[in-house]
């Protein structure tokens, strides 16, 4: 984690203020952004920065948790932890995905070399583990005026917008998360008519995640981790509740599903 900026700025204006914040993925690239982001707005009360292994984080307003995205149990024991602190939730942000895991899981390039197991490893992460979380976070949202769940996406994951093909399991399993997405979008409006549930396409962004797949990618659209979150957070605060249930890339426009 990157130590605190002295200048502070301000984010998520359109939600109540003091917020309170869950970052899921919070020790990945754009996931530790966004909580040192918001770590330095002093609007935000409270950030519940979970991942697999606890972080260590030298503001105060931050607070650990351990969170393993393919465990339930330790989804739904993080949700007791914010639970019992009895203070809702203005924004939930998923910062979690994986398009490739060394040599043992590589996107396919064609249908010859799908295998089962990536196939469920890429669903498990990319679309199960965030429908899960959503399962236990969203009843900790605020219920009388905005709040907002979002979770990491891709362009990629749009059936309207593939024109090259490959990736076979980023592809689907992010396709599955956007379906995931609208659904919960409907339901949570029942609860909250002023909630926004949203996919977000951060762009290529210079973490693990993209770094063996940036050749080519110009210079000018290769973001660093804490220029994304800026822009993530940006596109969060201009939501409304027309907005939920649809994906948004890093510049405020629309992806169709």
């Amino acid at each position: 984690m990157m130590a605190l900026a002295e200048d502070t700025v301000q984010y998520l204006r359109s939600l109540e203020r003091p917020a309170a914040v869950a970052v899921i993925g919070a020790s990945g690239g754009i996931g530790g952004a966004i909580v040192d982001a918001l770590a330095a707005d002093r609007g935000i009360a409270r950030i519940w920065a979970a991942s697999r292994r606890e972080i260590e984080h030298p503001s105060k307003q931050v607070h650990p948790l351990a969170l393993d995205l393919t465990e339930e149990a330790t989804i739904a024991r993080a949700a007791e932890q914010i639970a019992a602190a009895g203070e809702p939730l203005d924004l939930v942000f998923v910062a979690t995905g994986m398009l490739h895991d060394g040599d043992s899981l590589r996107p396919e390039k064609t249908w010859r070399t799908l295998d089962p197991d990536v196939l469920r490893r890429s669903f498990d992460v990319n679309c199960i583990g965030p429908a899960l979380v959503a399962k236990h976070f969203l009843p900790l949202l605020r219920r009388d005026r905005k709040a907002v769940f979002s979770a990491l996406s891709a362009r990629v994951g749009s059936i309207g917008d593939n024109q090259l093909g490959g990736w076979y399991g980023y592809r689907a399993s992010k396709a599955a998360l956007n379906m995931m997405i609208r659904t919960l979008a409907i339901e949570l409006a029942r609860r909250n008519s002023s909630a926004v549930c949203v996919g977000l396409h951060p762009g290529t962004v210079d973490t693990d995640l993209s770094r063996p797949f940036q050749r080519g990618v110009a210079a000018e659209r290769l973001f660093p981790a804490e220029q994304a979150a800026h822009q993530l957070l940006t596109v969060i605060d201009n939501l409304s509740s027309q907005s939920s249930g649809r994906l948004f890339a890093w510049d405020g426009s629309e992806i169709p599903f």
